[in-house]
């Protein structure tokens, strides 16, 4: 057995489903959720997503006190299954459209001539507390940026593995740790009075947050997604340049500081690189050597816009209304001095 102590520690469980998950894993001999309590699950709901999300972290870091072996554990991967099974199932009847991979990568490549996404709040009138709210919910994917999409690599050869590699290597830092864009978000997170520690908002963070990380580990695991993590990834590079520059003004805007501004500063000037080798290498290279993948590339950006979609929905319905849109109070004894924040209501 062996119990590496240096990870998160477990989450607080949020239903029937993710606390039994829980209880495994703490290694309490608790049975694991019955299949059928999945089935009559909401797909994007808290129970769920936390759950799923759960049973993917040992793929990453893992928690304290949790068996590595657990990454394994043929229990709880049958455990699992369903709760994918309920999660793809719902994104397939509500995200899908008839549309073919061009037309679905030309509407990322159109700007709104009047935005109304978080990205264009965040810049014209985003609160400083709001940006901290932003930034510790995105820190469950950007303190492992890219790495979901790095397992895909060995499922793709020629241009589309090499295209892919080539972008990796820029969001690991190309070769330089401190530049590793993991490493620039906890800078990020540091200039804005939050915890750098990985894991550390798990409990704060919204099922439509979860929901967007859970996607990329759904479609990192299995090789049968691949073309769907292929165009999960190209939605994401092509539309963070835009977004980027939007939240490179917010941050300056709100004064969090120079390391929030550069995260973004330095995704608006590589993204826009990246959009190109993964529009004509990447995607334009697995569909010359595996054409049948079309459908699921498709699929992979649908998906990723209907949950960025529903998370910056959850997002401005509670700032709008004067809410945190967090499920636990950011830690109010931070380094520095951020002003009052909502009362949260989860």
């Amino acid at each position: 057995m062996t119990i590496d102590q240096r990870g998160p520690a477990l989450p607080d469980g949020r239903g029937e489903i993710s606390a039994a998950v829980l209880a495994h894993l703490r290694g309490e001999g608790s049975p694991l959720p019955d299949p059928r309590l999945a089935a009559g699950a909401d797909p994007y709901g808290d129970d769920l997503q936390l759950a799923l999300y759960v049973c993917y972290e040992p793929h990453y870091r893992g928690f304290a006190g949790v068996d590595d072996a657990c990454e394994w554990d043929p229990v709880l991967l049958a455990a699992r299954a369903p709760l994918e099974a309920r999660f793809l199932d719902a994104l397939r009847r509500d995200a899908a459209r008839d549309h073919d991979v061009d037309d679905a990568v030309g509407e990322l490549l159109v700007e709104p001539v009047h935005g109304t996404g978080v990205s264009h709040y965040l810049q014209e009138e985003g609160r400083l507390w709001q940006l901290r709210e932003y930034a510790a919910q995105r820190s469950l994917y950007h303190l492992k940026e890219a790495d979901p999409h790095a397992w895909v690599l060995p499922r793709l050869w020629g241009r589309a593995k090499a295209g892919m590699a080539a972008v990796e290597f820029d969001e690991f830092g190309g070769g330089r740790a401190e530049r590793v864009h993991a490493r620039l978000f906890a800078d990020l997170m540091t200039d804005l009075g939050l915890d750098t520690a990985y894991g550390r908002y798990l409990n704060a963070a919204s099922a439509p947050m979860l929901a967007t990380v859970n996607l990329m580990s759904l479609l990192g695991l299995h090789r049968s997604l691949r073309g769907a993590l292929v165009g999960h990834f190209a939605t994401l590079e092509i539309t963070s340049s835009p977004a980027s520059r939007r939240l490179a003004l917010a941050m300056k805007r709100a004064g969090a500081g120079p390391a929030a501004e550069l995260f973004y500063t330095e995704h608006v000037e590589a993204d826009a690189v990246h959009e190109q080798v993964v529009r004509h290498e990447v995607i334009g290279g697995l569909l010359v050597q595996e054409p049948h993948l079309a459908p699921d590339v498709a699929f992979g950006i649908d998906a990723t816009v209907f949950l960025e979609d529903r998370f910056g929905d959850d997002l401005l319905g509670h700032w709008r209304a004067g809410r945190s849109s967090l499920r636990t109070p950011l830690d109010r004894a931070a380094s520095v001095s951020v002003g009052p924040e909502p009362d949260s209501d989860g």
